[in-house]
Formats: structure tokens, sequence, C-alpha cells
């Protein structure tokens, strides 16, 4: 039977690292009868932190999803007879940012997210990325302040940062009662009633009591600012707010902040702690009350192959199946698992579907619900519903499932490219075949990852989003496909800018007995139009001086050219070619010397386009004590990096810059050395940018050397 729609939660838990995003979710395991113990991150036995890596650095590497279901709604944590059981498919994602590449495909299909913040720490760096990605993909959020019996704890001070930081309408649906230690409860704003948690009982019920009498006068002006952000939506609230404030029904002030909360109007914010088991089934109870469900969603927009027409699909069962793999990975067990979100239709196992991007049909021979590395066998998976399937040939992120009959292609997803890149070579004869193998299907589960061939050293190039990220697959490497590698240092992964337009005409001849080769072509080579990538190609060539047929190989000479940039060989990212003229031989001609003088006079032209070599830039973020400020940021000038900004938090300072890559490498360890290990930062890409001459021409002689 069709499960109602109206009850199923696609929701995410997203945050900073280290803001307990793997322990609430644990919890939310526990509370929901999945568990009945609960895994501890520090103890390495969490259920959601399953990978070996994981276990051993207490953070969360891949975005593990789970099935589990909550009964709403309940009365000091009993059933109620109105109670209905609602269905949530959670994905735990990572908080490091080498790891983005994880939350940027799981809030693809999300319809909901609940981010974390800590009660001390506040709006952290990676909480500013995963925010602007869930902003991108238009993702419903709600905020969970955690930690809160933390020392320094400030609930009321996180939820200002996130309306000043991240530019949104964040309002407290609570108030915490106590702080740090004495954290034991909280102000229900909606409801206006205080709660406290039973310690005994692992916070699973709690007491209702009055509210604190030196709490009154805060809770009556938190409460009326709910009110008003409610009324400030909704105009029917509005005329009675102005009327009379208390006249609003608690079932008008839920149904109004759902609404706003769909539409990103309002960010409710509720607090807790999620490692002494407070607030957690508060925020679950707040996930089924204002999240979306697939119904509240816009019905899925995607294109007919056939005929190149917008369509649509509803989040209907009764619709053609259309789904999206945004995860593909690689079990012992049951090989390579595609992770996949119902759109529309119902997929049954043992049956076929179209790849619209292969063009294959493929049968679906296992569907799962997962839980975390662990798979529950189902017989088929419906829209707005969340699984993993086995049996694919040929797939990956970002592909689109469907009825062969109705295809579609949906808008698959764009990742950013490595910055980073080390050699590796395999320890023995024998580990040559199985690195080739290993890395192929590392690079089939991770877009961000790339393995490549230095065509000048032979060696074996593996690019990823950061040093961390390379260790780890590494690490999997050895634990996972037992490949033993040597690796070189990490290299910057450079690449190459044209920054004028040149003319050029390029002759290719060769004359060797019988038939020979000709080409010619005039072309104008330059730099992209602004804000594009890859090859932008126009031919302006009129009448028969080239024949039509030629061109597409022309177009493919440059295109593969981009691959080896004229300065140091690495890839040019952008170029616009307009094909002016040039002629062709009755005989000699052929698409192949056509491609070779596009080939050819790239490298040529290139040279006379003035080009630059282009260096990723990081934002860098630094935590440090104020005494050892002034040695950061003297070595960070050092280091050729540009200050932004200083900022006061929690009595630290928080130096804010862009830095070269290049320059960053082992920085962790010089920073702890410079604070006394009292210092941390973090990094993320900002931009590329053209390289100062000198250092190019390091860069560049190092290329030839």
């Amino acid at each position: 039977m069709s499960r109602d729609l109206k009850f199923t939660r696609n929701i995410g838990i997203a945050a900073h690292i280290d803001a307990g995003k793997t322990t609430t979710t644990e919890r939310i395991l526990f509370y929901t009868g999945v568990n009945h113990k609960i895994g501890e991150v520090h103890d390495g036995a969490s259920t959601m932190d399953w990978m070996e890596q994981e276990a051993e650095r207490g953070i969360t590497i891949t975005s593990a999803a789970t099935t589990c279901s909550w009964n709403f709604p309940t009365d000091q944590g009993k059933i109620l007879p109105e109670s209905k059981p609602y269905h949530f498919n959670i994905i735990d994602t990572p908080g490091h940012v080498d790891f983005t590449v994880e939350v940027n495909r799981s809030l693809r299909v999300l319809d909901g997210l609940v981010f974390l913040f800590s009660a001390v720490d506040g709006v952290e760096p990676q909480s500013e990325t995963n925010w602007r990605l869930a902003d991108n993909y238009k993702v419903a959020r709600m905020g969970f302040v955690n930690k809160m019996d933390r020392q320094g704890a400030d609930f009321l001070n996180v939820v200002n940062q996130v309306k000043t930081m991240l530019g949104s309408n964040a309002v407290p649906i609570v108030l915490p009662i106590g702080a740090e230690e004495d954290f034991k409860g909280v102000v229900d704003l909606i409801k206006n009633r205080a709660i406290i948690w039973d310690e005994a009982g692992q916070g699973a019920t709690f007491e209702v009591v009055p509210i604190p009498e030196d709490m009154k006068a805060e809770v009556l002006e938190y409460r009326e600012k709910l009110v008003e952000a409610v009324a400030d939506y909704d105009d029917t609230l509005m005329e009675k707010f102005f009327e009379d404030p208390d006249s609003i029904s608690e079932e008008e002030i839920n149904e109004a902040l759902r609404k706003a909360t769909i539409d990103l109007s309002i960010i409710p914010m509720t607090c807790g702690s999620s490692f002494k088991n407070k607030g957690v089934q508060f925020m679950l109870d707040a996930v089924c009350k204002y999240l979306p469900s697939p119904l509240d969603k816009d019905d899925i927009k995607g294109t007919d192959p056939r005929t190149d027409l917008d369509i649509t699909r509803k989040p209907d069962v009764n619709e053609p199946f259309a789904a999206l793999a945004f995860k593909i990975a690689t079990d012992p067990f049951v090989g390579r698992l595609a992770f996949f979100r119902a759109y529309s239709g119902r997929l049954d196992a043992g049956s076929y579907i179209l790849n619209t991007r292969s063009g294959d049909k493929e049968r679906i021979s296992r569907i799962y619900q997962m839980h975390a590395n662990k798979q529950n066998p189902v017989e088929y998976i419906e829209a707005g519903d969340i699984g993993a399937a086995v049996g694919f040939k040929s797939i990956k992120t970002g592909d689109t499932m469907c009825d062969e009959k109705h295809p579609i292609v949906l808008e698959s997803m764009v990742f950013p490219d490595p910055v980073i890149g080390i050699a590796v070579e395999p320890k023995t004869k024998a580990d040559q075949d199985k690195m080739g193998n290993a890395l192929a299907k590392l690079a089939e589960e991770d877009p961000t990852f790339q393995v490549k061939t230095d065509e000048a050293s032979g060696q074996t190039i593996i690019s990823g989003m950061g040093e961390l990220h390379l260790d780890i697959l590494v690490d999997r490497m050895r634990r996972e496909f037992k490949v033993e590698v040597n690796q070189g240092q990490p290299q910057v992964e450079y690449k190459e800018n044209l920054t004028r337009v040149a003319q050029h005409r390029e002759v290719y001849k060769k004359q060797s007995g019988g038939k020979g080769k000709f080409a010619d072509i005039v072309f104008e080579l330059g730099p992209a139009d602004e804000g594009k990538i890859g090859l932008e190609f126009i031919n302006e060539i009129k009448g028969g001086n080239v024949p039509r047929e030629f061109v597409p190989a022309i177009e493919k000479g440059f295109k593969a050219a981009m691959k080896n940039g004229p300065l140091a060989g690495f890839e040019v990212e952008g170029i616009k070619v307009v094909l002016k003229d040039g002629s062709f031989h009755a005989v000699d001609s052929d698409a192949l010397s056509f491609e070779m003088a596009a080939k050819l006079g790239f490298k040529e032209a290139g040279r006379a386009a003035k080009p630059v070599i282009m260096e990723p830039i990081m934002k860098l973020e630094v935590v440090t004590p104020e005494e050892y400020m002034g040695n950061i940021i003297g070595d960070l000038n050092k280091r050729r990096g540009t200050i932004s900004g200083q900022e006061e938090k929690n009595g630290a300072v928080v130096i804010k810059g862009s830095v070269p890559l290049s320059e960053m490498f082992g920085y962790v360890t010089t920073l702890r050395t410079l604070s006394s290990g009292r210092a941390t930062s973090s990094m993320e890409l900002e931009k590329y940018q053209a390289t100062p001459q000198n250092v190019a021409e390091e860069i560049i002689a190092k290329a030839k050397g």
C-alpha cells in the first residue's frame, strides 16, 4: 500500500565540522527505535560514521543515509490516539570543507535541512558554505543550536549570528531554561509552557512546569516577536495581530510558521544538547510540523530528450517513474550501489529503467532502504522516497533514471574542479593492476576526485579538494582495495588562461609518397567570455573554403589542445575560437589533418595570446587567542596572504583572509607552533587568480624541469 506522502520527510543534518551532527543523528536513531543503544562518536561506535577512517578520526567523511519513523504528535513523550507515524529519510552530511561535494549532492535531493550550530562557536566558516549551498537548492531549513550544556553556550547570540552573518530571518521558537551545566529544559514559545527533561529516561520524557518567574518578561518579549514574525508573513494574521495579538491561536501560528519555513521566509530556531539527550525529540516534532513533505515542493522540472521541450513530474505514484542518482558507493557485499531520490512513479525490484545520459536500458535487480552501511531489501520505492539500487552496468552521480516509455532528463549536478594533486605509484608489480581498479572505483564514487596520467613523466596523478581528501582516498585504497602505494609531494592544480586575442593561420602539410596530409585554417583565439568555461567555438566561414564535414574535427582539435596550455602544459579553463577562413586539398585533406592543424595552431596562437598561470586562492579563517594574532598575521603576509578583516568572537580573534594554496601546505603544523596549539584554521577554495610574474616563472621552470 502506498504511504501518504504528507507524512514523509526527506531531511539532512548539516553544519560546520564538530558541531555535533553525527551525535544528533545517533540520538534520532535511538528515539525512533532504530537503535536500542546510543552509539557515540568519541568511542568510535556511531552507526552513521561506519567507515574505519571516520571512527578513527571522529569525523564524517561520506554522507550516510538512514530511514526511520517518528510518531507525532506526542505529549510529554507519550503517543496520543491522533499520533501518526512520520517516515524520515535522513542524510548525515560531513562538515569538513574537503568533503563539501557530499553536502552538495545530498542537498540536491533533500526537501528540508536541520542546520546545527554549536551554542559556543555559533556560525563558523563551513556553516556559511553549506548555508549558501542550501540557498542555491532552495532547501527549507530550521536551526538547532546544539551543545547548550557547554561552557560559554549562548542561544540568543547564535540566533543573532544566523540573522546577521547568514542574512536570514532566524526566529526562536523556544528559550532555554538555564545554560551550561544548568541547562535543563526549554520554554516552548508557541504553546507558552515550560518543559524540563527527565534525566533518568535519557530525555525521552519530560514534565511540564510553570514558566520560571525570572524568565516571564523575556518569554513575553520573545513570544511577541515570534507572533509578529508570523503575522508579518500572513496578511490575515496581521489584521488579528493589530486587533489583539493574544487572539492568534496555536494552530494559526503553526500553520503560518510552516508556510513561512517552506517559503524560506523564516528559520525556526530550537536548542538542546544532543550528547546529554536534551531537545532532540522537540526538534523532531518541529521537523514534522514545519519542514516540507515531498508534496509541499514544486513539481520536478526536466526536459524530454526526444524533443528538448520542458516537462514536469508530480510527486505522485501514478506518474511515470523519474529519479536522480545522487551518490554511487561500492559495497563489499552487494557491489555498486546507486543512491537515488524518486521524484515520481514507482520502481519495482527486477524492473527496467532508462538511463538518459548513456541511453542504456538497465535492469534493477534489487532495491534497498539504507541504514548507514546496512541495507534492508524492499520490493519497491515510490515517489518522494530515497533508496539505493543494485544492478547498474554504467551509472554516474547526477544521472537520471526514468521510465523507458516516458523519458525525462532532470538537471544534473555541477561539481568543483580539484585544486590539489599527488603522484602515486604502486609499491609492487602485484599492486599495479589493483591500483587501476581501485582508482576507477573511487573516481566513480566521488566526482571531485580525478585520475590522470602525466604525459611527460608517465606518472599517475590523483587530484582532489584538499590534503585530507587525498589522505583519506589513499587510506581507502590500502584498506578496502588492499593496494599499497608510494605517494609524492602534494602539487597545486594550476590552470592557464589567455588574456588577449591573437590572429593566426596554420597550414599543416605532410608529403611522404602516395596520399599526403593537408589542412589550412585561419582563426582568432582569445579568452572565453566572462563566466564561461570550456570551448566557445564560432564558425564564420562562408562558402566552401573548408568543407562543412571538417569543421567538427577542427573543434575537436581545439578542445583536445586545451588540456595542454601553451605556457607550462596546465589545462586552459576557457577559450573562444572564431574560425575565419581556410583552404583544403581535394585529395590530401581529411578530418585528421584539420584536427592536427587546430592542435598545432592552438600552441602557436596560444603563445601570442599572452597566457598567464592561474593559481587557486583559498579563503582562510583563523581563530586565535589575541596574544598570538601578530605572529599569525606576519606569517600569513610571508605566504602572500591578504587579510580582509578581523573580529572578536567568544573571547578570541577571528582573522579572515585569502592565501594562495601553494603557500599553505603544512600550515596546520606551523599554526600550532605559532599559537602553542591554541589556534584553529579552516580553508576553502575562493577563486582562481593570475600568479605574480616571479612566481609564474618558477612554476614554468619546474613544469619544464
